[in-house]
């Protein structure tokens, strides 16, 4: 059984994503920072399904806490099935904040820096010894890293850093057969930047060429289908899926 280890796996994509690799036959690992009954729901479905999973408390933003997540991760393998090492790792756990550059605080910047990059940078370094060869790391960014977007400059940049990093992953990794690549989702119905509105919706359905906003099963069976064996041969690469969003 290949085992995954999502972050941010508690509701949204994260959660969606968790589902779709489950039903694949994958052991899954969720994280949750600030909301562990969501996380329980999202093991009880998996479960109730046949499946295998357990969540764990992470703060991605909180670096000097990775070991003690590292650890706690090895205690599950063990526990739950009977081996040392996992093979995919999916850097999801993220959130938004809608501000003009003009606004944003030095502590706002930094919080989305260490949580959109810095934290999957070292948390990635860090979990990298458990990690199988011919793995996968399946790091989350976004379109708006290609449509720049007014109010979310620092959450773009730092997505945009996210999928240069994807590429130094694929590269430095290679030798070990493990595979980099990310997903870059448009307009998609999740809680993120506090959800969506009527008017809203209604303005980035009308900017994507299908003519609705996405919704996360529609990420987290790419990204199920992009760990699989099937797509051993992507590899570096920052695949959008967005419906068509500004095209």
């Amino acid at each position: 059984m290949k085992i995954v280890i999502i972050t941010g796996g508690s509701r949204g994509l994260g959660a969606s994503t968790a589902i779709h690799c489950a039903k694949r036959g994958m052991g899954v690992v969720v994280t949750y920072n600030s909301n562990p009954a969501k996380a329980d729901e999202v093991v009880s479905e998996i479960t109730a399904q046949g499946g295998k999973a357990v969540a764990l408390k992470l703060d991605v933003g909180d670096i000097g806490a990775f070991p003690e997540f590292r650890d706690a991760v090895k205690v599950q393998l063990q526990r739950v099935w009977g081996r040392q090492t996992f093979h995919y790792l999916v850097n999801n756990a993220g959130y938004g904040l809608y501000a003009p550059i003009t606004d944003v605080t030095e502590d706002q910047f930094d919080g989305l820096l260490n949580v959109h990059l810095k934290g999957p940078f070292f948390l990635t370094q860090i979990l990298l010894p458990l990690m199988e060869d011919g793995g996968h790391i399946v790091n989350m960014t976004s379109a708006t890293s290609r449509v720049a977007t007014a109010g979310v400059a620092p959450y773009a940049s730092f997505k945009g850093g996210l999928e240069v990093l994807t590429r130094y992953m694929a590269k430095e990794f290679g030798e070990r057969r493990i595979r980099a690549n990310s997903i870059a989702p448009g307009a998609i119905r999740t809680e993120l930047g506090g959800g969506l509105n009527d008017e809203f919706e209604a303005m980035l359905a009308g900017k994507t060429a299908l003519g609705r906003v996405g919704e996360p099963e529609e990420i987290g069976g790419v990204i199920a289908s992009l760990l699989s064996e099937e797509s051993r041969w992507i590899n570096a690469q920052n695949i959008e899926v967005a419906g068509g969003y500004v095209i």
